[in-house]
């Protein structure tokens, strides 16, 4: 009769619904976290190890590869954020309003290209911008009398071509973020603005940015960390991970190199280690800057 009161308690109910989210989120994140944490100040070989302490973050200091890592992950994660921040909620708003039919299959065909397989997308569009004249992109420049380019063996073209994969893929995704966070505006102040000789621009400015705040923090904050963890797009971009100059390579595929493919893992983990700093620390100072921890304590 105890076990049954307790099973049936109302006090007990709560933390046994929490227990499989806390089993789960201690075994595949705090315990892989604090072993990459104890990872990074080791010195792993093939068949055993030893403490190194911070030689591999002084090393990190001094490797021209993990900078320019750094550099390319970066720049990427700002083009993201330029690309795809602006023009998902613009298409979001086209899609909330009366200028748009048929808005379910368009909704469909935008979010189609995150169905796709990263693999089969990746090694398409590696065709498209392949050096040959075949290439779609070739082309394309081509036609317009521009000659062919070899996309994928320079800096500023690599980095496009990663670009509009990127749009391509998560354009779609981000703007149903939006249209998620528009339909939670009451149509009511719409209405108001409108009475007052509101006109479009100002109803999108006043009512529609100021409302969406929270959604855009949100797609920002998720944005930040997807920009600097992009992989596999560049990996299947140029077909492994050795891209022409380092041009492709990201800070999650010099962190797959040093573990995976060099068999460092003690490095690698290092590696990781920075680049969660770097995104805690621009991810904190976005959302202090947008006053979400105020409004929380208000």
């Amino acid at each position: 009769m105890k076990i049954k009161k307790f099973l049936y308690s109302q006090k007990v109910a709560p933390y046994v619904f929490v227990i499989p989210f806390i089993l789960s989120f201690a075994f595949f994140w705090i315990y892989p976290l604090c072993s990459s944490v104890t990872m990074s100040f080791q010195k792993i070989g093939a068949i055993d190890w030893s403490w190194c302490g911070i030689e591999n973050y002084k090393k990190l200091l001094t490797d021209n590869v993990f900078h320019i890592a750094i550099k390319n992950s970066a720049t990427y994660m700002f083009w993201t954020l330029v690309l795809l921040i602006p023009f998902p909620m613009l298409f979001a708003v086209l899609m909330d309003s009366n200028l748009v039919k048929a808005k379910g299959v368009w909704k469909a065909v935008l979010y189609m290209p995150a169905l796709t397989s990263v693999v089969i997308s990746g090694t398409l569009f590696r065709l498209m911008f392949t050096e040959y004249s075949t290439g779609q992109m070739n082309q394309i420049t081509q036609m317009l009398g521009l000659g062919t380019f070899k996309w994928l063996k320079m800096g500023w073209s690599g980095m496009a071509a990663l670009l509009v994969v990127a749009c391509w893929r998560w354009t779609g995704v981000n703007m149903l973020y939006f249209l998620s966070g528009l339909k939670s505006i009451d149509t009511s102040l719409y209405e108001a603005a409108e009475i007052d000789g509101a006109s479009g621009w100002q109803k999108f400015r006043y009512v529609t940015l100021p409302l969406l705040k929270p959604t855009t923090i949100y797609v920002l904050t998720i944005s930040i960390y997807a920009g600097l963890a992009m992989f596999l797009e560049s990996y299947m971009l140029w077909g492994g991970n050795n891209s022409p100059g380092n041009i492709g390579l990201t800070i999650v595929g010099y962190l797959y190199k040093r573990g995976i493919e060099k068999n460092d893992m003690g490095y690698a983990c290092a590696v990781g280690m920075v680049l969660l700093v770097i995104a805690l620390v621009i991810n904190i100072v976005q959302l202090i800057l947008s006053g979400t921890f105020k409004n929380e304590e208000e």
